[in-house]
């Protein structure tokens, strides 16, 4: 199966003498200097780029190698060093048998999604794997333990590894399942490449004369510039060819998600607004640009106050950052329904609380990438990217060029969670390629993509909700803040999503939620998986709890009281028609609850220094835009030799929505998946099918794969003169429907073909019914909404405040798992990074721009996660399918936060709950406690 087609492009040829060594069984020879690093000299000088680079730090562990038969980090290993030694690569392993079935063991279980870790992964494993053909999990975990991965939750890969030993040969791994193709656990369409490391990432090629760009950046959160002569700088450098400025963009100097607010430049124009802010790019041999010290380069910093921080972008010293909100709220937001007020004051229980979150990292393990070239009168760009078709309209833009002269070819992306939705090096890119015309590429470095890339907005909540005296919920109101940095990026986005789902998935008759997105000169807050609701998540559940325990009922009993059920009216005054599956969510996880409930308390009889809680969150998420526009179009093609072809514009990121819109395509036309040709994302080859977010892909572009193939079937069934369940089958040129014994018989050669050779085709689209919200925030913002309910077990040490966590217990509605493997492995990922939100994670500009500083979940990190797979189907999607991407990270952090209370009685308001935080409530509860003496903690009223 053909799952790319792109342009192969070239890479430099090896050197013949130097440092010799053997790579993948084969003698080779360097000529680079011996203090380059290994990982630079495989994928430059020898081509080998399976072996990929996250850091060049030896934190993420991506550039992992045997080196005479051990795991090292070939960035941390200069060539020197190498001489004599054996290095085996990913591209190696298939030519050992453990190798190939460790591999194969990957594919079979899901652990490669997007893949850019899988490289580095495999190299540990096998490593472990000649030591220990059958390890156990700890073994496992701790051969992992270099290795980071944002996507997959690490337990499919602690699974395959340990799987490993069989799939030695013959084991055979079957594509799919025989049937229907949704509802199978079929392997992923594109993970051969991922395990074989062929994949083509951003970094991974670019034309042989490209020259390399490198930004300029801020160092300063807010700062005046001025520059001196640099066409002087540049001559005196050999190997400069030109530097970049505001002046030299063709079309506009400013992008930005919303045609209303283009409010960040290319290059930055006299003053910055953020540490990490482009100010101009360098571009020449690499060589030459990479040795340029930046104290030597002719600019001059101002450095200026800045404003950190929401409260100091309200208060009342502040500046304007930007004139076009002279009170730097970017944004407001607003549902209103009811008479909150008189919800409040009949209620019998009321809570309240402050809630804080910090900026959060998307870590996602490759770096922004990428190239650009002109061809003729048009740009290409080869990068990295979740949204091709905005990149091609922001690339049009800043060059003043029209948009179908742009070509958007995204690369494999690898991660991405809101944070390649943006543009970042494709408009630079695609300036110097267009001014000097010659190919340019740039590849950022891990402390560049972490400065200059977006974040998850912080958040202040302030909070109330109340319920009667039997536990109904009958107000809710919510007041919250969102630090959208120094420019706008998805911030009108959070603003307007916040308050539609700040209750939760409960019904509450009286709601009044608002919310702002404020400038500050933070760095630009954008989309990471949840568009804000993972904040407010945390602050409704954490009131909730408050209830339930006035209300004396049980934390999960408290919620299936007041679950949203099909037929009830949503604060939006939106009525759930069907699809609203948190009830049995709720009544699925009741035994396990009961369980870890009773664990806990004998856990906690013991009176240890160690008290174990359990916690539970619940959430929902509306599946696409909010109240606006959201199509998608697909098209599958028949050509005269009878190539079926599947021009797909979504981009995978690692989600598997490849897989899982070839599965829904395949069943709708009536042919296999391996029939179909993909054709992916190339904004000169295929339709819009929007940005890959939102959790939407399954829904929105799904509907519309289904649509395609059901023209196309209806098609040929029109030729055929064949009734609706005929089986199709495509033989070479011939297709044959078959129905009740009648064969009909079509000849692909013969009929009519356009230029392209094509002689069928069926386009489908699809765009969500939805109603705008008006100023009280009522409509229809979604067509659907995903449901999910998690349990968390943890540990808390109450003398030092740290927190081990036992099980995850995770029961998602999601409509209709079309892939039940690829479904699983987005709850385990999501999961994950809600597991960093809760306890590790925390942004902080000139402190953590690093994955050594900044730390996200290790594969020792994630515990048991148990799952439940509820399909309340959706009349609207593709055989019933929902979203699941982001509706699988939500509920995560208030369970965790929820089994914190439960454990020691105090009620974190602040995310991560740093081991530190934690000790600093344990003291201040002791405190109060000697004061108003003992009290019990970790009890829960059972149900």
């Amino acid at each position: 199966m053909n799952v790319h087609d792109r342009s192969t492009l070239s890479a430099s040829a090896p050197a013949t003498e130097g440092i010799a060594f053997r790579l993948n069984g084969a003698n080779v020879h360097l000529g680079d200097a011996p203090d380059t690093r290994l990982s630079e000299a495989l994928r430059g000088s020898l081509s080998a780029t399976g072996t990929k680079i996250g850091c060049d730090a030896g934190d993420c562990g991506a550039c992992t190698v045997l080196i005479d038969g051990a795991q090292a980090c070939a960035c941390l290993t200069p060539i020197g060093q190498v001489e004599g030694r054996e290095i085996i690569t990913v591209e190696g392993l298939a030519k050992d048998a453990l190798g190939s079935a460790l591999q194969k063991a990957f594919h079979a279980h899901g652990a490669a999604q997007c893949g850019i870790c899988t490289p580095g992964m495999l190299m540990a494993g096998y490593d472990l794997l000649k030591r220990r053909p059958q390890p156990n999990e700890a073994e496992t975990q701790d051969a992992l333990g270099g290795v980071l991965c944002r996507c997959t939750g690490y337990l499919k890969i602690v699974e395959a590894v340990r799987d490993a030993h069989l799939f030695i040969e013959p084991a055979p791994i079957a594509p799919a399942a025989s049937g229907a193709s949704v509802g199978a656990r079929m392997t992923r369409l594109d993970g051969e490449p991922k395990v074989a490391g062929t994949e083509i990432y951003g970094a991974d090629a670019a034309p042989v004369d490209a020259l390399w760009l490198r930004a300029v950046r801020s160092p300063h959160p807010r700062a005046r510039f001025t520059l001196g002569d640099l066409d002087a700088f540049v001559a005196s450098h050999p190997g400069l060819v030109r530097i970049f400025t505001a002046k030299d963009v063709p079309g506009e100097n400013s992008f930005g998600i919303y045609p209303h607010l283009k409010d960040q430049p290319v290059f930055s124009a006299g003053e910055t607004r953020y540490r990490g802010e482009c100010v101009l790019a360098i571009v020449g041999e690499k060589d030459a640009v990479e040795a340029i010290r930046l104290n030597e380069f002719p600019i001059a910093w101002e450095a200026l106050p800045p404003m950190v921080g929401v409260k100091a972008a309200l208060g009342e010293s502040a500046f304007i950052l930007h004139d076009f909100a002279p009170d730097n709220v970017l944004t407001r937001g607003r549902v209103e329904r009811g008479d909150v007020e008189a919800g409040f004051a009949q209620a019998a229980h009321l809570a309240a609380g402050s809630f804080e979150t910090g900026f959060v990292e998307h870590a996602y393990i490759e770096p922004e990438a990428g190239y650009a070239r002109r061809v003729g009168d048009t740009i290409e760009v080869f990068a990295c990217t979740q949204a091709p078709y905005m990149d091609r309209d922001e690339v049009a833009r800043v060059l003043g060029l029209k948009l179908e002269d742009v070509r958007i070819i995204p690369s494999a992306c690898g991660g991405g969670f809101g944070g390649k939705l943006d543009v970042s090096l494709q408009p630079m890119l695609a300036v110097a390629a267009w001014v000097l015309d010659r190919p340019v590429r740039c590849v950022f470095g891990r402390i560049e993509s972490m400065i200059s890339s977006t974040k998850r907005h912080p958040s202040s909540i302030e909070a109330r909700a109340a319920c009667d005296a039997q536990g109904h919920l009958v107000a809710f109101a919510m007041e919250g803040d969102f630090d959208t940095g120094a420019y706008s990026s998805w911030g009108p986005t959070v603003a307007g999503r916040v308050p539609v789902h700040a209750t939760g998935p409960y019904k509450v008759p009286n709601v009044c939620n608002l919310s702002r997105a404020v400038y500050t000169n933070g760095p630009p807050a954008g989309a990471f998986r949840g568009f804000g609701v993972p904040q407010a998540a945390i602050a409704q559940e954490s009131l909730f709890d408050d209830l339930a325990t006035a209300a004396s009922l049980d934390r999960l009993e408290f919620r299936l009281i007041n679950a949203i059920r099909a037929g009830d009216t949503t604060p939006t005054g939106q009525v759930l028609q069907a699809s609203a599956g948190l009830a049995e969510c709720l009544e699925k996880l009741k035994p396990h609850w009961q369980a870890l409930l009773a664990d806990a308390a004998a856990f906690n009889a013991s009176e240890g220094r160690t008290r174990r809680g359990v916690g539970i969150g619940c959430m929902w998420y509306g599946i696409g835009n909010t109240g606006m526009s959201n199509p998608s179009t697909m098209r599958i093609t028949l050509d005269r030799t009878g190539r079926l072809t599947f021009w797909n514009g979504a981009v995978d990121i690692g989600q598997g929505s490849t897989t899982v819109l070839t599965q829904i395509a395949a069943d709708a036309l009536g042919l296999p998946v391996e029939a179909f040709t993909l054709v992916i994302g190339d904004t000169f080859k295929t339709f819009d099918a929007g940005k890959t977010s939102a959790s939407r892909q399954t829904f929105v572009s799904g509907r519309a794969s289904e649509a395609a193939a059901a023209a196309l079937r209806a098609e040929i069934l029109r030729l055929t003169n064949a009734g609706p369940t005929a089986a199709l089958k495509l033989a070479g040129t011939q297709l044959l429907a078959e129905e009740n014994g009648v064969i009909a018989r079509i000849d692909l050669a013969a009929l009519p073909a356009r230029a392209d050779g094509i002689v069928l085709e069926g386009i489908g689209s699809f765009d969500p019914p939805t109603v705008p919200l008006d100023e009280k925030g009522q409509g229809i913002p979604y067509a659907t909404y995903g449901f999910a309910a998690q349990i968390a077990s943890l540990d808390v040490d109450l003398d030092l405040g740290t927190i081990k966590l036992n099980r995850i217990v995770a029961a998602h509605d999601v409509g209709r798992a079309i892939n039940p493997m690829l479904v699983e492995g987005q709850i385990h990922g999501g999961i994950a990074q809600g597991i960093g939100l809760a306890l590790l994670e925390e942004y902080l500009p000139g402190r953590t721009e690093n994955l050594h500083d900044y730390l996200i979940p290790t594969a020792g990190d994630v515990p048991p996660i148990d799952i439940i797979l509820v399909e309340d189907a959706e009349p609207l999607g593709p055989s019933g399918a929902k979203g699941i991407g982001e509706p699988a990270l939500v509920p995560t952090a208030p369970a965790i936060l929820g089994a914190i209370r439960h454990a020691t009685g105090v009620t974190p308001r602040q995310v991560p709950v740093l081991p530190h935080r934690l000790w600093e409530l344990l003291r201040a509860q002791d405190i109060g406690d000697m004061a108003m003496g003992d009290m019990d903690i970790g009890e829960e009223t059972q149900p």
